[in-house]
């Protein structure tokens, strides 16, 4: 399938590793100038590096997203490269010390907000009206099952996340009328190299499995002790990042205010 994204332009944040990398890369395969964006230049690099190998079209950029000055050198550096920004992905953000209700501190939540729905709407407000004056635009926050589905621990990450789809909803109705479509993408258990590297130390301390075991033998014994995934396993990046590469595309412009979960079946909701 085409997904008609060869005159695109997307900027994905935090895509010098793990879920991140995986969508730039397949925006790039996908036809799309990418933009690449990390706090470590050589990391951010590698990735741009990788891609434009592989005959894409790839640059990187740095700055903090916690910082209004850093968001504003990142877009213009950004814009500068490839033009205005066509697809924006909002993959910066991730969760600090595991803490549950007996360690939860508010500094903590303050810390994590700014990390994952401050940062997103720091980029996302710069880069918006110049969708809208386009009359076309794609929005894509990557939340989290966690948003729906807290666990116990980690409530600030919840909490944030949860804030990040209501921010999603809200948006997509403010700009549907302007060619913008604005979409959420809530994976479950997906594999990336913490992940699996976790997978397989819980493996060897409990006596599972041998901590180089076939990855299939791991995953099948291990992941239950996380969670009940329906399909059976964890998901890979590459089905994440294609989905996220189908909703930035031209294909799906009448969806928007989605919280798409990737997560196997794990959510009850409908």
């Amino acid at each position: 399938m085409d997904l008609q994204l060869n005159d695109k332009t997307a900027l994905v944040t935090g895509s010098s590793k793990g879920i991140g990398e995986a969508i730039a890369r397949t925006l790039a395969r996908e036809g799309a100038s990418v933009v690449v964006h990390g706090r470590d230049r050589s990391q951010a690099e590698r990735v741009a590096d990788a891609i434009t190998a592989q005959g894409g079209r790839a640059y990187a950029v740095l700055g903090d997203l916690t910082q209004d000055e850093g968001v504003e050198r990142l877009v213009a550096e950004a814009e500068g490269r490839v033009g205005a920004i066509d697809i924006l992905i909002n993959n910066a953000g991730g969760s600090g010390p595991k803490n549950d209700w007996r360690t939860t501190e508010p500094t903590g939540w303050t810390s994590t907000y700014d990390r994952n729905v401050l940062a997103a709407v720091r980029v996302t407000t710069r880069l918006l009206p110049g969708m809208r004056r386009a009359h076309w635009g794609r929005v894509i926050n990557i939340s989290s099952a966690a948003a729906t589905m807290p666990p116990s621990t980690g409530p600030d990450y919840s909490a944030a996340k949860a804030a990040m789809n209501a921010m999603t909803a809200s948006m997509a109705k403010a700009v549907a009328a302007e060619g913008v479509t604005v979409n959420a993408i809530s994976p479950g258990t997906i594999r990336s190299a913490k992940l699996e590297d976790g997978f397989r130390t819980v493996a060897a301390e409990r006596g599972i499995a041998a901590k180089d075991a076939p990855w299939a033998d791991i995953q099948r014994d291990v992941l239950p002790l996380f969670a009940q995934v329906p399909v059976g396993r964890v998901g890979e990046l590459n089905e994440l990042a294609d989905a996220v590469a189908f909703l930035a595309s031209p294909l799906a412009g009448y969806i928007t205010g989605v919280n798409l979960r990737v997560d196997g079946g794990l959510s009850p909701l409908l």
